[in-house]
């Protein structure tokens, strides 16, 4: 094994244990900090990070519907899904037209990575904000379903499935607490990131990759929801807002590093 393989394998370990207990789904970590190594294109790195979410969310979900353990108001939390299957279709396409826009295909990984700071940073600015912030009620499906369409558009041409936006989403449209919010963020994820990579490989736009390298950040990534799930069991919603704010924090400085690599 490779050291090549030993970061990718790491990054995807430590990106799901931050995204099962946050419900950020990990891949909001995975895109920008193997953007900041360079080792491979903005297109592999997109497929990648959308096969290692996909794996996790689907193992996160699944256990915790067999379990019982499943937190999912699946009444709100299906038309968002939905909607953001949707919108992943839609975002998916649209970081294509923007990334054929250029000469060099990575320039379209500047462009994501000013759009996730921006993003990422009103994310962070509601977060630490939110309690003096009135809350909505949301309730009415297809209203979820438009909620859930824009997430996922969001979430697809970022290239990270659905990250904070979806907590802050949830915060703000259905009044959630944190970890209510996390277990329905992964939940949102899973649709999103599974019917982004189908169109991917319908398409024929599969990028060139290692099966190995694949295979294995899947894995470690699935590891990882489950040291995640154990952690989020000891820490009450206070913590676990805390370590979103970090974790937060740490996608800001990722992101300005890889602003001034692509864009400077």
């Amino acid at each position: 094994m490779d050291w090549v393989s030993l970061v990718f394998f790491a990054v995807a370990f430590g990106a799901c244990i931050i995204g099962k207990i946050c419900g950020v789904g990990g891949g909001v970590i995975i895109k920008p900090v193997l953007d900041a190594f360079g080792i491979l294109s903005v297109g592999t790195i997109n497929f990648l990070s959308g096969c290692t979410v996909l794996g996790m969310t689907c193992w996160s979900v699944g256990k915790a519907t067999v379990k019982r353990e499943s937190a999912i108001d699946f009444r709100l939390s299906t038309p968002l899904a939905i909607g953001a299957a949707l919108g992943g279709v839609l975002g998916k396409q649209a970081y294509a037209a923007v990334a054929a826009q250029f000469a060099d295909a990575n320039t379209a990984g500047g462009v994501q990575a000013c759009l996730l700071f921006a993003a990422t940073f009103a994310t962070l600015l509601y977060t630490i904000y939110k309690d003096q912030i009135a809350k909505r009620q949301v309730s009415n499906q297809l209203a979820c379903v438009v909620i859930g369409l824009a997430l996922g558009m969001l979430g697809a041409f970022l290239g990270i499935g659905g990250g904070p936006f979806n907590m802050a989403v949830l915060y703000y449209f259905f009044s959630m607490t944190t970890k209510i919010a996390a277990q329905n963020s992964l939940y949102i994820i899973l649709f999103s990131q599974a019917t982004g990579i189908l169109q991917t490989v319908l398409t024929g736009r599969t990028p060139e990759f290692s099966a190995g390298v694949l295979i294995g950040m899947v894995v470690f990534g699935v590891i990882g929801s489950e040291v995640g799930g154990r952690i989020n069991k000891r820490l009450d919603d206070r913590a676990a807002t805390r370590l979103f704010e970090c974790a937060m924090a740490l996608i800001l400085c990722i992101n300005v590093y890889n602003i001034w690599r692509y864009l400077f």
